[in-house]
C-alpha cells in the first residue's frame, strides 16, 4: 500500500511540475508581448499631445514650440533605441517605421524644422530588422536627399550589409545600389560608388529574372563609366535615373529630373507612361 501511495504521489508531483511549467510558459507567452506593447505605448504616449494638436488645429504653430517638440521626439527615439525587443524585433521595426512615415509625411512641419531625425528612425528600424528591404530606399531618400546627411545614410547601410547576403533578403542587391547612389551623387566619392555598383551587379547576377538582369547590366555599366571617368556625366545621369525607377514622391522625382537636365540629359515620357533618358552627345 505504501509503495502504491508513493507511486501515485510521485506521478502527482510530476504532473504538478508539468502543469506549473506549462503555466509559466503560457504566462511568458502572454506577458512578453504585453511588456513590449506597454513599453512602446508608454513611449508613444509622449507624442499624443502633439498629434492631437496637429490633427485638430492646423493653424500656425510657433517655431519655438516645434523645436521643443522636435527635442521631445529626439528623446523618445533615444529611449526606443535602448528599449529591449524581447525577441519581437519585427514588431519594434514596424512600429518605428510607422512613426517615421508619420514624421516624414508631415510636409508643413518638415518644411519648417527639416528632416534631421530621419536617420534616428532608421537606426531603430534596421537595428531590429536589417532585412527590411523596403526601408532602405526611404533611408536614402529621407536622410541623404532631404536631411542632407548622406554620411549617416551610408553608415547605416554599411552596418546592415554586414548581416546580409545576395539571397537574404531577396533582391538585396538594391541596397548596394542605394549606397552607390548616395556615395556618387551626395558625397562625390566615385571610387566608393564604383565598388558599390560592382557589388550590386555581382549580387544581381545571381538571379535569373529580367528585373535582376536589368539591374546587373545597368549597375555594371555605371561602374564601368566611373572606372574610365570618375566625374562621368553619364554615370551621374544613370544614377539619377535609378532614383526615377524607384517609387519616390513627386518632389524627389522632380529633383532627379532637374539634375539630369542640368547634366545635359533629357527625361522623355513614353506613351505607356514610363520614362527614358537621352544622354548628352559627350560624357
Amino acid at each position: 500500500m505504501s509503495i502504491l501511495t508513493g507511486i501515485i504521489l510521485d506521478k502527482m508531483s510530476k504532473y504538478a511540475l508539468k502543469d506549473q511549467k506549462n503555466m509559466l510558459m503560457s504566462r511568458q507567452t502572454i506577458v512578453t508581448p504585453l511588456v513590449v506593447f506597454l513599453c512602446l505605448s508608454g513611449i508613444s504616449f509622449m507624442q499624443f499631445p502633439r498629434l492631437n494638436r496637429i490633427l485638430n488645429n492646423r493653424q500656425y504653430i510657433p517655431l519655438e514650440t516645434l523645436e521643443k517638440e522636435l527635442q521631445q521626439e529626439k528623446t523618445r527615439l533615444n529611449i526606443l533605441k535602448q528599449t529591449p525587443s524581447f525577441g519581437y524585433d519585427n514588431l519594434m521595426s514596424n512600429w518605428a517605421y510607422l512613426n517615421f512615415l508619420q514624421y516624414f509625411g508631415d510636409d508643413e512641419i518638415r518644411e519648417r524644422t527639416g528632416y534631421s531625425l530621419s536617420p534616428d528612425y532608421f537606426d531603430i528600424i534596421l537595428k531590429h530588422d536589417p532585412r527590411f528591404l523596403g526601408a532602405y530606399i526611404s533611408l536614402s531618400t529621407s536622410t541623404s536627399l532631404y536631411a542632407g546627411m548622406p554620411e549617416r545614410s551610408i553608415e547605416l547601410m554599411e552596418k546592415s550589409l554586414k548581416l546580409l547576403s545576395p539571397q537574404v533578403p531577396e533582391r538585396s542587391y538594391y541596397i548596394w545600389r542605394y549606397k552607390g547612389i548616395d556615395e556618387l551623387l551626395f558625397l562625390g566619392n566615385a571610387q566608393a560608388a564604383q565598388a558599390s555598383f560592382t557589388t550590386a551587379a555581382n549580387w544581381a547576377s545571381q538571379y535569373d529574372d529580367e528585373e535582376s538582369k536589368f539591374v546587373a547590366f545597368t549597375s555594371q555599366k555605371t561602374a564601368e563609366f566611373l572606372s574610365r571617368n570618375p566625374s562621368s556625366k553619364y554615370a551621374q545621369i544613370a544614377t539619377w535615373g535609378m532614383i526615377l525607377t524607384n517609387p519616390v514622391d513627386q518632389k524627389t522625382r522632380q529633383r532627379a529630373i532637374d539634375a539630369i537636365e542640368k547634366l545635359g540629359g533629357q527625361v522623355i515620357t513614353n506613351p505607356d507612361g514610363t520614362s527614358s533618358i537621352k544622354l548628352p552627345p559627350k560624357d
